[in-house]
């Protein structure tokens, strides 16, 4: 009889342990899975974010550039805009800003049209940006500082 009584101890002790373990690695099992969830969804928003600051540095310069384009060619305008990290390239062409900028998923490029032709160069350091734009006869000229 005390034979029985120390394996049905040594039974319960086991299936104690077995569930602890069990329990365990489910915890782990949800916790892994709400960091990876939380993971993916910061990138998401990270992406947003600079997708909106990139919108706001072109749609300032291309409304900037109208309006000095209209004011006529004596005009010239100096703004200051952020341009966020992650923008890999920066190229105008006839009336559009096109902006290649590295996300999450891989690189982006967008394009940003403007009423007016507009020339010149753009340098992609990250941060406040001051940016010349004169205005020309047939064009606005659009530089650094």
């Amino acid at each position: 009889m005390k034979n029985y009584s120390k394996l049905s101890l040594t039974k319960t002790k086991a299936q104690i342990s077995l569930e602890y373990i069990i329990l365990i690695g489910f915890v782990t099992f949800v916790l892994i899975t709400i960091l990876g969830i939380a993971f993916i969804y910061s990138g998401t928003i990270q992406d947003r974010i600079k997708g909106i600051q990139i919108s706001n540095f072109a749609n300032k310069i291309t409304s900037s550039a109208e309006s000095v384009f209209y004011f006529g060619e004596p005009s010239k305008a100096t703004i200051s805009t952020y341009l966020p990290e992650g923008v890999q390239e920066i190229s105008i062409s006839e009336n559009t800003i096109f902006i290649s900028t590295q996300t999450s998923m891989g690189l982006e490029k967008r394009g940003f049209s403007s009423e007016v032709p507009i020339t010149g160069t753009l340098t992609i350091n990250p941060g406040i940006k001051k940016i010349e734009l004169i205005a020309n006869s047939n064009n606005v000229a659009i530089n650094s500082l």
